[in-house]
């Protein structure tokens, strides 16, 4: 990896797995899930389980000093090849700056290992720099909701199982954008597969979660794609009769996101299906299940005027113009308006 690159998950977990390990890794961003994985990924291979009662330091930002951690880092392994010193809780670190000496010259048996959590190092600091010129620096950015069933299809097919593509929607539905949750609530569905079976299905998230699988987003934007009026006020009446199941922002989040898409669709330069899909970074399933339907069924006017309609309600949701509408009824005249 040259020291020039911006590094990607994938490209440290590759070069730890083939005993390539920098003097120093500067993980840092908004999204914890990563930070958390490749950090651990990192102790894991850098140390076996019997090296690290003497080789092994875990410290927190807000309860040490940067040359505490200096010192720990210039100490030299004990019947071991190298020693890690894991610094959580980075961003609480008050004097930074005090190891920007040791990045100049880092100690060539530790792995130091400084995890940023929500948010980057000050790109005013010359630690960052100095970091990046030895080691690496890894920035975890959030995924967007268009990314978020990449994601559980890659976890899933990782433990050699697959999902159906509705419980993938339902799942992150559910979740959001919470990596850290959506792997562990993934995980729980794997536990929960039946021995001899390999696919998660639409039925298992529904007895999980609580969702129903015939009443949820997912199943209300297929509705509303397809322009059917009953079962998208079917869905309606069930999110209005059990709030629990039901929260306003992630359904109007949901009914943006597919709606922007049949807008951008309009402009892929290829209008296959396959080309549709691509142009919008979707799996050509998403594609085919939801948007595509709806740039049939909708004009290019009416798209856009679903658009601030929906803005509308998101606003009038959070008492724009002292509007105090109860969700559900905001719901069903937004359906309405879609619909008619």
């Amino acid at each position: 990896m040259a020291k020039s690159d911006s590094p990607t998950y994938i490209d440290i977990v590759k070069d730890v797995r083939a005993g390539k390990f920098a003097p120093i890794y500067l993980l840092m961003g908004d999204e914890d899930y990563y930070i958390d994985q490749v950090s651990q990924y990192i102790l894991d291979q850098a140390l076996k389980p019997e090296e690290r009662d003497f080789n092994y330091d875990l410290l927190y930002g807000a309860e040490t000093r940067g040359n505490d951690i200096v010192s720990i880092a210039r100490q030299f392994p004990v019947m071991a090849d190298r020693r890690v010193v894991m610094v959580r809780e980075f961003q609480m670190l008050q004097d930074k700056d005090t190891l920007t000496a040791y990045a100049k010259n880092p100690c060539s048996t530790t792995v130091l290992i400084l995890c940023h959590k929500h948010g980057k190092l000050d790109g005013r600091r010359t630690l960052g720099a100095e970091i990046k010129k030895v080691g690496v620096v890894y920035e975890s950015k959030r995924l967007y909701e268009r990314e978020l069933p990449g994601f559980v299809n890659n976890y899933v097919g990782r433990h050699k199982k697959s999902i159906e593509p509705a419980a993938v929607q339902m799942l992150c539905d559910h979740v959001g954008s919470d990596l850290s949750r959506l792997a562990a609530e993934t995980e729980k569905l794997l536990m929960a597969l039946p021995q001899n079976e390999t696919r998660v299905g639409a039925s298992l998230v529904e007895e999980l979660t609580g969702m129903s699988k015939d009443f949820n987003n997912f199943e209300l934007q297929s509705a509303l794609a397809m322009r059917d009026v009953y079962k998208a006020n079917q869905i309606v009446k069930y999110f209005d009769s059990n709030p629990r199941s039901f929260a306003l922002p992630v359904t109007l989040s949901s009914l943006f996101s597919l709606f922007s898409d049949v807008l951008l669709a309009y402009f892929a330069p290829s209008q296959t299906d396959d080309g549709i899909a691509q142009y919008l970074g979707r799996s050509t399933w998403q594609a085919r299940q939801a948007i595509i339907p709806a740039r049939r069924n909708y004009g290019g006017k009416k798209v856009m005027d679903i658009i601030s309609e929906i803005r509308k309600t998101d606003g009038k949701s959070k008492g724009v113009g002292g509007c105090k509408t109860p969700p559900g009824d905001l719901l069903k005249e937004l359906i309405f308006f879609i619909l008619h």
